[in-house]
């Protein structure tokens, strides 16, 4: 396992991150702690969850994790306030969070999606008070644009607070937007991206077809608004191409997709949902083909 220094903070986290957004919703809590404990195993430390998922199971889950294995301070923690962002709320969330995590403070405390309802100063105010307050200690962000990136940590830094460390976008074969202004914003700023969906919430897998018929219990079928991102003439194009390259170097396409992600040179870190120990040891797998393959990797699938 790989580990990186996230942004400009003394953040050290593994360049696979454990997304747990299926906890207490697809995945109860005898599979999600079996997948917890693999993945701490075999080296993943950043664990990333939000008040959102499964309304509070899947920090539910991860808060009785942390007491009957005392694997606290072991982790990166990283969990996400929702809109409104405004200061009450934000004070809000995060006491309720912290309550369902049973710890009294997270690594990384992430805006979901930026607000442009409420005022930016009094938003990134309220984060700083966590901050003083002990109860963060990184803060940032998640779905943001290059430009509400800039806008934001140019006021935390003339602020004279601790900016952004890092923004969570979604990125994989099909989608590829953040490679226009996102990823260059971090790299000027000096933000990490910890990526999400290198799968495409499985349309990369191969499991979906040109039909409508979507297979029960998939991700597809528990969140049916991601094939209006998906099914698509771009997304089955993307997967054509990853099928076909899938054939020439005798890879899974999930374990290539992945691969592919973990091959770009801006990106700090890949969050992988897991239904089983399996899929962590793909998403490993696909981090040794990343190693070994690099640039062959864009050449084939770009």
């Amino acid at each position: 396992m790989d580990y990186r220094r996230l942004g400009q903070s003394d953040l050290t986290i593994s360049s696979i991150g454990l997304g747990c957004v299926t906890f207490g919703r697809e995945i109860d809590r005898e599979a999600a702690f079996a997948i917890l404990d693999h993945a701490l195993a075999r080296g993943i430390t950043l664990l990333d969850t939000a008040e959102s998922y499964g309304a509070g199971a899947s920090e539910r889950v991860l808060g009785e994790w942390f007491k009957a294995r005392g694997t606290r301070d072991k982790v990166v923690l990283a969990t996400k306030v929702g809109r409104p962002l405004t200061a009450a709320a934000i004070e809000t969330s995060l006491t309720a969070s912290l309550q369902r995590l049973q710890t009294d403070r997270v690594d990384l405390f992430q805006f979901h999606a930026y607000d442009a309802e409420n005022p930016l100063e009094l938003s990134l105010a309220a984060m700083q008070a966590a901050i003083g307050r002990g109860q963060v200690r990184w803060p940032a962000c998640s779905n943001y644009s290059g430009e509400e990136l800039a806008r934001v940590v140019v006021f935390q830094r003339g602020s004279g607070w601790p900016a952004m460390v890092s923004v969570q976008p979604m990125y994989n074969l099909v989608h590829r937007e953040i490679e226009q202004s996102l990823l260059p914003a971090c790299r000027i700023l000096h933000v990490g991206a910890i990526s999400y969906s290198p799968l495409g919430a499985g349309f990369l897998t191969g499991k979906y077809g040109r039909g409508e018929h979507v297979p029960p219990g998939t991700r597809f079928d528990v969140k049916p608004g991601h094939k209006r991102h998906y099914f698509t003439e771009a997304g089955f194009a993307a997967l054509q191409k990853l099928t076909a390259a899938s054939g020439r170097l005798g890879v899974p396409p999930p374990t290539l997709a992945i691969a592919w992600v973990m091959s770009r040179p801006d990106i700090t870190s890949v969050l992988i949902g897991a239904r089983n120990v399996e899929q962590i040891e793909q998403a490993i797998a696909a981090q040794k083909l990343a190693a070994e393959m690099g640039d062959r990797l864009e050449a084939e699938l770009g």
